[in-house]
């Protein structure tokens, strides 16, 4: 049974709709800015956050109640932003699935100043799925994944397997979002990972992430009369591993993530050479974009141009997955391959073909890339119809 895109969004510094976002991105603009001083950092830190008066300003439209978190009211931004663009899609039906991806959910509650104004369940990510859901009034009990910063490609590929296996769903509705706290911030600085600048992916002189917040949308369904046939995207495959090398380092060889490309081809029925485009993970950490250029290349995958959108959105750790497919997908709708900011000279051992200026390109088949702590691989193929 074959797995469609019905509609999509991504909600980050960069714009409202996936749309903004892409001729954003098209133009070289990055949300990544300078914080001197900052209720998150207790050094001056480079970062992509979203203004909390649009978000205020986006959500007073929606004329309902105001009792959400910040990262509430992003996620069910992001969803009705997305079911505007697809009205055949029942979110209160009993067909309709909610999968709610994030690597720390309501974090912010933990601080002092909100720790009192939330039920703390609320930082429970069972308990934020649930909020999200009863919005909506869909009737299911919405699934989470939490799988570090491969999330929101499993939560993609879980969906595909979903409703191609299980009779019961038509449509699922994938939604993935993490903030920026002291508490996601400090802990990457604890790492000595967060770049001092804004990230270089896979450039030579890369020193560590960027970090930020999003939440994004990918609207699946199995009902071909649910999407237009003129721009249909199908999931076609997907995979995941785990190196087991070590609770925050990849595996050097990128082994893991060599096994999640194989099997995520072989599921597409694709080879090497049908993929037109990678959009990698990219973190601009010294091992994960070599482990990645490694991996890339046992694929046989090495010529085909690759980006990383780290550095326009910064790292979004559980949204990561899932708005940078939604990029993937408008990128085969213009076919259109986005250059990756910051990068100017190849800093791995193996060769791969960083896309550095925007441009035209044939997109028909697509591969996404991830990866995260605890040796967690994953990838999954978009296919035009």
């Amino acid at each position: 049974m074959n797995v469609f895109v019905a509609a999509d969004n991504i909600i980050s510094p960069l714009g409202f709709t996936s749309i903004e976002n892409f001729e954003n991105l098209k133009h070289l603009q990055t949300g990544v800015r300078f914080f001197e001083t900052s209720d998150f950092s207790v050094e001056p830190v480079h970062a992509a956050v979203i203004d909390n008066e649009k978000i205020e300003t986006e959500f007073k439209k929606l004329n309902t109640s105001n009792g959400y978190t910040k990262l509430e009211k992003m996620a069910i931004l992001s969803i009705h932003k997305a079911l505007e663009q697809n009205t055949t899609i029942d979110i209160k039906s009993e067909k309709t699935l909610i999968i709610f991806s994030s690597t720390k959910g309501n974090i912010d509650l933990l601080q002092p100043e909100l720790k009192n104004k939330y039920d703390k369940k609320r930082l429970f990510l069972w308990e934020t799925a649930k909020v999200i859901c009863s919005h909506f009034q869909n009737p299911n009990t919405p699934l989470v994944v939490s799988n570090a910063c491969i999330s929101g490609v499993i939560a993609l590929m879980l969906g595909k397997r979903l409703l191609e296996e299980n009779s019961k769903y038509e449509n699922i509705i994938v939604v993935g979002a993490d903030i920026i706290t002291h508490f996601v911030v400090s802990g990457f600085q604890s790492f000595k990972a967060v770049s001092t600048e804004i990230a270089k992916p896979y450039d030579a002189e890369r020193i560590g992430i960027s970090l930020g917040e999003a939440a994004g949308t990918i609207v699946l369904t199995n009902n071909v009369s649910a999407i237009s046939t003129t721009s249909s995207i199908l999931v076609k495959g997907g995979a995941s591993s785990n190196d087991a090398n070590h609770i925050s380092g990849p595996s050097r060889s990128g082994d893991g993530l060599l096994l999640a490309i194989e099997k995520a081809l072989e599921e597409s029925n694709l080879k090497a050479e049908d993929i037109h485009f990678i959009s990698g993970h990219g973190t601009a950490t010294l091992f994960n974009d070599e482990m990645e250029a490694l991996a890339i290349n046992d694929a046989h995958l090495q010529n085909v141009p690759m980006n990383s959108l780290k550095s326009y959105f910064g790292h979004t750790l559980g949204a990561a997955g899932i708005i940078e497919s939604v990029i993937t997908l408008e990128s085969m709708r213009k076919n259109t391959l986005i250059a990756t900011f910051n990068f100017k000279t190849l800093g791995t051992s193996k060769p791969v073909n960083i896309i550095s200026k925007t441009q035209e390109a044939n997109l028909q088949n697509c591969l996404k890339t991830a990866a995260g702590f605890g040796g967690c691989n994953a990838a999954i193929v978009f296919s035009k119809q």
